[in-house]
């Protein structure tokens, strides 16, 4: 997923995005997941329609994916 969503963020022109992988991040029980900051909101990712769904909800619009969003 994180490969995709770094070609993905790159084809969509998104300025000033970083993409990187992390260690544990304490989430594990629900499976993969991804944190924006400097918001500190956190997504559970399962498909690349949830990837394109955060770049381009959250990242370009400033919106939330209120779907994929973890308490």
């Amino acid at each position: 997923m994180r490969d995709y969503m770094k070609a993905r963020a790159k084809e969509m022109g998104l300025p000033r995005l970083r993409v990187n992988s992390a260690g544990c991040l304490d989430r594990c029980e629900l499976g993969p997941c991804l944190v924006i900051y400097p918001e500190g909101i956190w997504y559970k990712i399962s498909s690349r329609e949830d990837v394109d769904a955060v770049l381009e909800q959250h990242v370009r619009d400033g919106g939330r994916v209120a779907a994929l969003m973890l308490d």
